[in-house]
């Protein structure tokens, strides 16, 4: 397989078309993700303009329907800042794989790229670096086209969200839970235990935390529960299945 170029990456206008055109199909199905976000965040009390900014501006799905989680009169700001903190952690290893591509582009580059990154558009960018690829146009193309999306599913969901009284009736209470399923399930043929363990003691340590902690402390725990976890296994795994000399 072909190493990337001394030279590093580069990035055009083509590459990022490009990009754009082969996220489109993934991109539909944010559209709808970016829906129930927009109904969710009318009906916890945010105004259209703030529902709108917060999708454009923020742009991490699981992070913003976590913070609705903590919406109120009174938002506690430090349990807001944590929990964002704690479910995007681990943009700092999605960056850290990608810096050996993307360290010879401009500084104004190479920031802005990394500005729309998120799971799907780091996935497909990493196998382009793998392959040898040069651009970084899925990067960069593939994250504009996710973004949109967003935006799009988010401005429906404001439109039609103070119509919609009962979001479950349309499935749409449960687009979240599919989403993270997925992430889960996706990409793997079989479940292992390796994937099996990290969430379930997350999905524990996140119920217990919700009925013995204080108010909104079950999403920092099971995250740190199941990060712990995860971090430990691969090691165990890999004394376990090294073959005997």
């Amino acid at each position: 397989m072909a190493s990337p170029s001394p030279t590093g990456a580069c990035l055009n206008l083509a590459g990022t078309l490009s990009g754009m055109r082969r996220m489109a199909p993934l991109a539909l199905f944010v559209v709808a993700f970016g829906l129930a976000f927009g109904v969710a965040a009318v009906q916890r009390g945010l105004t259209d303009i703030e529902t709108l900014l917060m999708s454009a501006l923020v742009f991490a799905g699981a992070s913003q329907f976590a913070a609705l989680e903590l919406w109120g009169p009174e938002i506690p700001l430090a349990a807001l800042i944590a929990s964002t903190f704690a479910i995007n952690a681990r943009h700092l290893l999605m960056g850290a794989a990608l810096y050996p591509w993307l360290r010879h582009l401009p500084n104004r580059q190479r920031y802005a790229s990394v500005l729309v990154l998120s799971d799907s558009n780091w996935a497909m960018a990493a196998a382009d670096f793998r392959r040898g690829e040069r651009n970084v146009g899925m990067l960069v193309g593939g994250g504009l086209a996710l973004w949109l999306a967003w935006l799009v599913g988010t401005l429906i969901g404001v439109i039609f969200g103070s119509g919609i009284t009962e979001p479950e009736r349309y499935g749409l209470d449960v687009i979240l839970g599919c989403f993270l399923l997925s992430m889960l399930v996706g990409g793997t043929r079989q479940l292992s235990l390796s994937i099996l363990l990290p969430w379930s003691v997350a999905a524990l340590a996140a119920f217990a935390a919700l009925r013995w902690l204080p108010p909104h402390s079950h999403v920092i725990v099971g995250a740190l529960a199941g990060g712990l976890v995860g971090a430990w296994l691969p090691a165990s795994s890999t004394r376990d299945t090294k073959p005997a000399s």
